[in-house]
């Protein structure tokens, strides 16, 4: 275990696969995070001392740094989805991957990867996608061999997208969406940081790869998916007018500035309405995981892997059901 990788954002939701895979390839793993006490489950990823946080802000570039130092290869998947406080869109996903991709240059570091996301576009119509836009463009300024990855949006049991609607429809006979005709290519977690890992040990050529699974649906086709994964026929799937959502995204914008960071807008903001207006598909042409030999993993073979206990019944639903069927 001579070789050593920097992840960057290691214990987040896409980083812990990238790291639990890079330590059964026998690398060392560094998981550089803000708060490494509460990274301390990466280390079960790997024998003894193969797989250890450390804390790191790549806000700083000293910080940056100081966690690279010595490393063959590293990896950034971190990204916000909403600004708090100091974490905006341009100080994590622009500066914080330019500090990143400067840093390894500087130390001689062999490869990069960089996880950005699909509708990265410096002119881009919302500031997370300004912001990634930025962020692939310091990357390839600074290191020009780097891998860039484009996922769409991401699932697994981890998630927080297929879990917070399965979440919600435990509760409410409605479920509102916004840009329920947007197209989404969901691709899973574990394809990804299969890709990631291609990317480290130079299986992957440089450039960028724009990651999708092998469905492409609306917003409300996956709702729909969903609702029949967890047993919520009742519920319905309800499209938001983009105004209205707007509306509503700058009222609690609003609210978690006015409330001074007791509230955090994780529900719906401005930027995101923006960011849902527009497709999130692969693009015609661009190369992805069939490119790099990897089979998508189908929606269908995961989820209920996952989403079961969101079931009126949870693991005992199919039980219940099938006793329904029983003759007195």
């Amino acid at each position: 275990m001579s070789r050593l990788v920097t992840i960057f954002g290691g214990s987040g939701f896409v980083g812990r696969y990238i790291a639990r895979r890079m330590a059964q390839e026998g690398w060392r793993v560094r998981v550089a995070v803000r708060r490494p006490n509460e990274a301390l489950f990466v280390r079960t990823y790997g024998a003894v001392g193969q797989v250890e946080p450390v804390l790191c802000n790549i806000r700083d570039r000293d910080s940056v740094a100081a966690a690279m130092k010595g490393a063959d290869a590293v990896v950034n998947c971190v990204g916000i989805l909403n600004e708090v406080g100091r974490n905006t869109f341009g100080l994590v996903q622009h500066h914080g991957a330019e500090h990143i991709a400067q840093e390894a240059a500087s130390a001689g570091v062999a490869r990069m990867v960089h996880v950005s996301a699909i509708g990265a576009d410096a002119h881009g119509p919302s500031l997370y996608s300004q912001s990634k836009g930025l962020g692939e463009k310091a990357v390839l300024e600074h290191f020009p061999d780097a891998v860039i990855l484009r996922p769409s949006i991401v699932f697994g049991p981890e998630d927080q997208f297929f879990n917070r609607f399965a979440s919600m429809a435990r509760f409410l006979p409605v479920l509102p969406i916004t840009g329920a005709g947007s197209r989404f290519q969901p691709v899973y977690v574990d394809d990804v940081a299969q890709a990631a890992v291609m990317g480290v040990t130079g299986k992957a050529a440089p450039g960028i790869y724009e990651l999708g699974g092998p469905e492409a649906k609306s917003f409300a086709e996956l709702m729909e998916d969903m609702l029949e994964i967890v047993r919520r026929p009742g519920t319905w799937v309800i499209g938001l007018p983009l105004p209205l959502s707007a509306v509503m995204g700058t009222a609690f914008d609003l609210l978690q500035s006015l409330s001074l960071g007791l509230f955090t807008n994780s529900i719906l903001t401005r930027d995101q309405v923006r960011s849902l207006s527009q497709d999130n598909v692969v693009g015609a042409g661009m190369p992805g995981l069939p490119e790099l030999g990897i089979a998508p993993t189908a929606m269908d073979a995961v989820l209920p892997e996952y989403l079961w206990r969101y079931r009126p019944a949870g693991q005992f639903y199919e039980v219940r059901e099938s006793a329904k069927r029983l003759r007195p």
